[in-house]
Order: structure tokens, then C-alpha cells, then sequence
């Protein structure tokens, strides 16, 4: 049985390498290359998206089982950057959640959840977004999961765009400036502020006993 997987950043390539090993699974990294000719040439099972910011094409998800992953307790949270929706929001923890595709904006039928902690910095959710998924896909292929509806009144948010990384006003209080920055680190469009004709970047916070420690760089 053959699989595809659609990702390309670091923590979904990795995820791919883990699922390749034991079983078929092809890699589409470039949202050109996700067309109906090819996955008819595939011909997958399923097709997984534990990682794309793309529209997928409708006549591919009409057509095959299409799994998303989103990392919020659907049917809160749909729309894109959940992760950052949430942290700012002072969210703690959340769950992974593992949907059938359909014409609804993350609204399709749940295959399986799995509890998720959004504390630490991005690297440390990705690692457990990481162990999520894999395991929830191995289970998907085995059939261990049941569809269920979403239930609840839907939330939604939209994808946050790199100008609103500009952190813009320093009242706020230290955990929300944490919170900021944290949600902002690599690969995303990191937390700024300009000063002058300066831009200074930060990097990473810790936020330990009421003290804010940052790491950045001036440009």
C-alpha cells in the first residue's frame, strides 16, 4: 500500500524519514507538484498533511482520503496558525487532531486526537507534534481509529501575517511579551521591534520567577 505525505518544513521532514522506513510513502514538498496527474500516478491510500500552508486542490480530496493534522481541539481554533492563536492567548494545552479533508475550512470528520502541550519554545512543540502525529498516522494505517463528527461551536482564526510580528507597544505584561516571542520563533516571521533606522530581533524568551530573558540580534 502506498502513501503520500505532504510537508516541508524541518519537524515534517523528519516525521516523513521515521514513516518511509517501514513503509511507501512518497514526499510532495512543492504545492506545484501536488496536481491530480501525479497523485493519479501515485494512487495513494491516504494522503497525510501534518504540514501545508496551500490550498489543496478539490478534486484531489473529492477524490482521495485526504488526513489533515491541526493542532487545536477542532472545532476550536480552525484556520490557520493555531499555534500562535493559541499561545497568545495564553493557551497551555491543546490536542493534535487528525481530520478527513472536505469543502469545510478544517471542519471535516475527526480520525483521532492526541493531547498536545504548547509550553517551551517552537522547537520543543515541534518534537511533540512530531511524536503525535507519527504515531497517530501508524495508527491510521492500521485502522485504529473510529470518525466522529466535530462538535461544539466552531472558532475561527486567521493566518497571521509577518508584519503583525511587530511587537509594537512594551506595556503589555511580561508573560504576554513572552508568550510574543516564544510563539514567533524560527521558521516563522520572529517578534521585532524598530527602532529608529534599527530592527532588533528576538529570537527566543525564557520567562522564569517573574524575569524576561530574551535572546535577539540588531540589524
Amino acid at each position: 500500500m502506498t502513501y503520500v505525505i505532504c510537508a516541508y518544513r524541518e519537524y515534517s521532514l523528519e516525521l516523513y524519514k521515521k514513516l518511509k522506513d517501514k513503509y511507501d510513502f512518497k514526499l510532495i514538498k512543492n504545492p506545484e507538484k501536488l496536481n491530480i496527474k501525479n497523485i493519479k500516478k501515485i494512487n495513494p491510500k491516504y494522503i497525510f498533511f501534518p504540514d501545508w500552508s496551500w490550498i489543496v486542490p478539490k478534486e484531489i480530496y473529492k477524490n482521495y482520503q485526504c488526513v489533515c493534522f491541526h493542532e487545536s481541539n477542532l472545532p476550536k481554533f480552525r484556520g490557520g496558525s493555531p499555534l500562535q492563536n493559541q499561545i497568545i492567548r495564553n493557551v497551555l494545552e491543546t490536542k493534535t487532531t487528525a481530520f478527513m479533508m472536505n469543502d469545510i475550512l478544517d471542519g471535516g470528520d475527526i480520525l483521532l486526537q492526541k493531547k498536545l502541550s504548547l509550553k517551551g519554545n517552537i522547537d520543543d512543540i515541534f518534537e511533540r507534534m512530531l511524536k503525535n502525529d507519527h504515531e497517530m498516522i501508524v495508527k491510521i494505517i492500521k485502522n485504529g481509529f473510529s470518525l466522529k463528527k466535530q462538535k461544539g461551536k466552531p472558532i475561527c482564526y486567521k493566518r497571521r501575517k509577518p508584519n503583525e510580528s511587530e511587537l509594537n507597544n512594551l506595556d503589555h505584561s511580561k508573560k504576554y511579551l513572552y508568550n510574543f516571542i516564544r510563539m514567533l520563533g524560527d521558521p516563522y516571521p520572529n517578534a521585532y521591534i524598530e527602532i529608529g533606522k534599527r530592527k532588533i530581533i528576538f529570537k527566543s524568551a525564557k520567562y522564569q520567577k517573574d524575569k524576561l530573558v530574551f535572546e535577539g540580534e540588531i540589524q
